[in-house]
């Protein structure tokens, strides 16, 4: 069975983003930078829904063609990379081919073929971005890991992709933490999908 892990960077109020903010909200360490380079997760296969691979191949469109004109900022260099990492993408408005490379595309629906690809597969899988995509995933119990990266900021007048809007009640067994640079603080959870609030339904 491949494992799933479900993956986020948010501020501390639970944004995924914010408006006229950089990447990583401009946080990001040397510490943090290097832990992205080496961490095992860069080799499992990716997955995302239409919105993300729009957004994230446009990103990878428009670093490409300014590599040549200026340095490479860390952004950059972490979107370059997913070009070789493989990925499956989820929609049913997408068309093939699609243009960035290493990427296949999946019509059909998400939770039944990653089902498939948990029990069948050949490589773990991690998300990337895709907050419906991910709530689908651990509303019907596929997600072993939930790992999020919290930075210290607040954006409550700029934030837009509230993370954990719709989702269901879950509880989180803690395997991991760690602080980077001082101020980024990464946890690691085992999820467990509740029917209602603890004592009243057995865990799905």
């Amino acid at each position: 069975m491949q494992e799933l892990l479900v993956d986020f960077i948010t501020s501390l109020d639970g944004y995924g983003a914010a408006e006229g903010w950089p990447g990583w909200w401009g946080l990001e360490g040397p510490e943090y930078l290097a832990w992205l380079d080496r961490q095992p997760e860069r080799d499992y296969t990716i997955l995302m829904g239409a919105n993300t691979y729009r957004l994230m191949s446009g990103f990878a469109t428009e670093s490409k063609a300014s590599a040549s004109d200026e340095p490479m900022t860390d952004e950059g260099a972490a979107i370059a990379e997913l070009a070789t990492a493989s990925k499956v993408v989820f929609s049913s408005t997408l068309k093939p081919p699609l243009s960035w490379p290493n990427t296949r595309l999946i019509s059909g629906d998400a939770v039944e073929a990653v089902a498939a690809m948990k029990q069948d597969g050949t490589s773990p899988m991690s998300t990337l971005g895709s907050l419906t995509l991910c709530r689908s995933l651990l509303e019907a119990g596929l997600v072993d890991r939930l790992r999020v990266v919290v930075l210290p900021v607040i954006t409550a007048s700029t934030g837009r992709d509230r993370v954990y809007d719709g989702y269901p009640d879950v509880t989180l067994e803690m395997v991991a933490s760690r602080t980077f640079d001082g101020r980024l603080q990464l946890l690691e959870y085992v999820p467990t999908v509740l029917t209602g609030p603890p004592g009243s339904h057995p865990a799905s």
